[in-house]
């Protein structure tokens, strides 16, 4: 029986479309074959094409649709930063196949493994020694006078922010169907425990591992005496509404990658999604050691608990 991993990688840098092409010819020699989404496997063999030798395994990539279809991936090796690896995510966002990136850009938080354990990593996916563990996801809605005009998801976040530098938006806050509060910010960035380490770090929010459920919400530049970050319930409807007195209007982006323009009026709700996404793990490390090893947190002179100690 045929085994399909999908391969997705930054094809504008020309460090992630080599190490793509090294990945397919292991995958070629295992028996497996290498999948690409149209527009990557054109760029793909553009590459290998200006190339003195071009790739041989590159003849051998199916485009995704074609020569294989979602339900038929095993796995998705993510050659890039965390920004790529959204993208896979969005990519095989209906089929839920795991994403195991390989980090070839600056922190890489959501990376599995760094550029010099390529070939170790293609090893686990041919011996299919891997993990997969599951991230909460948000199921993020858009309504306008009531109705929904705009449906999407997000692993990291969802934020609300205001779409005019010089304006600031006004905003109301609500959890569970109650008002929190209402104030003028810059934005408002509603997170998963995966998101903790991206924008809602940046913005003061709480780092939460990924192994407590929950949901965070952090304001952005607030005019409040009352903006602190918040830890609410997994199972927590979270709201925001662009105040019909705001004088300029909101952009929702999820992700980063997905966006809606919110007028005054419009109301966006936030949840947990049915589905989450599914992240390929090589080890169950401590969450801690990821931390110390992404932000090169300093940790020298720590000698552990005294196992003599009474």
């Amino acid at each position: 029986m045929s085994r399909f991993v999908l391969v997705v990688t930054h094809t504008g840098r020309e460090d992630a479309l080599l190490a793509s092409q090294e990945v397919c010819s292991q995958l070629v020699e295992a028996g497996i074959t290498p999948v690409m989404t149209a527009e990557e496997l054109s760029d793909t063999i553009a590459f290998s094409s200006s190339h003195v030798a071009p790739n041989s395994a590159v003849a051998k990539i199916v485009e995704l649709g074609v020569g294989a279809q979602l339900e038929d991936l095993e796995v998705v090796m993510v050659l890039g930063g965390d920004g790529t690896i959204l993208k896979a995510a969005e990519v095989v966002r209906d089929a839920a196949t795991p994403l195991l990136g390989i980090n070839l850009g600056h922190v890489g938080f959501l990376a599995e493994s760094e550029r010099d354990g390529l070939r170790d990593a293609v090893h686990r996916v041919v011996e299919k020694d891997y993990l997969v563990k599951q991230r909460l996801a948000l199921d993020v809605r858009v309504f306008v006078h009531g109705a929904e005009v705009f449906r999407t998801w997000a692993l990291n976040e969802a934020t609300v922010e205001k779409s005019a530098r010089e304006r600031m938006l006004e905003v109301v806050v609500e959890i569970d169907k109650r008002p929190l509060s209402s104030f003028g910010c810059d934005g408002i960035v509603m997170s998963t425990p995966t998101g903790s380490t991206a924008y809602s770090f940046s913005a003061g929010g709480p780092i939460v591992w990924p192994s407590v459920e929950a949901l965070m919400l952090v304001p952005l530049s607030a005019h409040a005496l009352f903006a602190r970050p918040l830890v609410i319930s997994p199972n927590s409807l979270l709201a925001v509404e662009v105040m019909q007195r705001s004088a300029g209007s909101g952009v929702l982006w999820c992700d980063g990658r997905r966006s809606y323009e919110m007028p005054p009026g419009a109301r966006v709700e936030v949840r947990r999604s049915d589905i989450p996404v599914q992240l390929a793990r090589f080890r169950q490390g401590p969450f801690t050691d990821r931390l110390v090893r992404k932000f090169s947190l300093p940790v020298s002179g720590w000698r552990g608990p005294d196992s003599g100690s009474n």
